[in-house]
């Protein structure tokens, strides 16, 4: 039978640091897929993982620093597609790139990256998906080896594809992201792709010159040696999932691997950061 997925909506107030704690404290429970929007931040579960109480080992909401209000929806598979169908319109992000569905016309651009996104994160609308891919586009990929965590649609994965690169790993948790980065790659041609289900590098990984890493604060956290071990001299590292107040914490970590800031970007109140080994 389809499935229905529960929508929960939260308002966070303060929303920083606040909304991006409870993102990482959320991603514990078996959520699918999260955004924010309008103010609120959207997180995704299916309805037969759903249960009576599924919020209360969030110890957050006991907290006198913050107030965490939430309303819960039921959203059915069959209105799911018409729902983002409606919703996902083109997004370009430079001149030369442009992500869209595959229901989309041709935008004529140098990169068409075409994303049926399901219920994965990463179709370029997020802040942090868009600063990733802007990075991305002034990269040269041609003949290195990319890993990206974190993959969710595929997005990324499949422009390094595009721009050149010789292979393409792509990790994510979720079995709902894995399966929609193969489908994603397929559409766009990219067979150089590999996807994989996973939370973390494993220690029989190759080593890469370029890694991506759009996930959350805590997790970069602990993540980022394992990084820098796979990661060649002179490779490069983007982060992002994070908040400007993230950045002094996440640098700290990364110089201690060894990996020396370059440059920041921002968008709204997202940050993303590159690094050089």
């Amino acid at each position: 039978m389809p499935q229905n997925y529960i929508e929960y909506q939260f308002k966070v107030n303060p929303r920083y640091p606040w909304e991006e704690i409870l993102l990482a404290t959320l991603q514990e429970l078996p959520f699918e897929s999260f955004d924010t929007k309008n103010n609120l931040l959207f997180a995704y579960v299916p309805e037969d993982l759903h249960h009576e109480g599924f919020l209360n080992s969030i110890n957050l909401f006991k907290k006198l620093e913050v107030s965490i209000d939430f309303k819960i929806r039921t959203i059915k598979t069959v209105n799911w597609n018409a729902k983002w169908e409606s919703e996902f319109h083109p997004i370009e992000i430079s001149k030369d790139c442009v992500v869209r569905a595959d229901f989309h016309p041709s935008q004529g651009k140098a990169f068409e990256l075409i994303i049926n996104p399901k219920m994965s994160f990463g179709t370029g609308h997020h802040q942090t998906t868009h600063m990733m891919l802007d990075f991305a586009l002034k990269e040269s990929f041609v003949g290195i080896n990319v890993l990206d965590m974190g993959c969710g649609t595929g997005v990324l994965a499949i422009l390094a594809s595009m721009k050149g690169a010789a292979c393409v790993d792509a990790i994510d948790i979720d079995q709902g992201c894995v399966d929609n980065t193969n489908e994603n790659a397929k559409k766009n041609k990219c067979s150089n792709i590999k996807c994989f289900l996973g939370s973390s590098i494993a220690d029989k990984d190759p080593t890469y010159e370029f890694i991506f890493a759009n996930i959350n604060r805590n997790v970069l956290l602990k993540q980022i040696s394992s990084y820098s071990k796979v990661l060649i001299k002179g490779g490069v590292l983007l982060l992002s999932g994070f908040y400007e107040t993230d950045i002094s914490i996440l640098k700290d970590c990364c110089e201690a691997e060894s990996l020396s800031l370059l440059e920041e970007k921002e968008r709204d109140n997202w940050r993303a950061l590159k690094f050089i080994k």
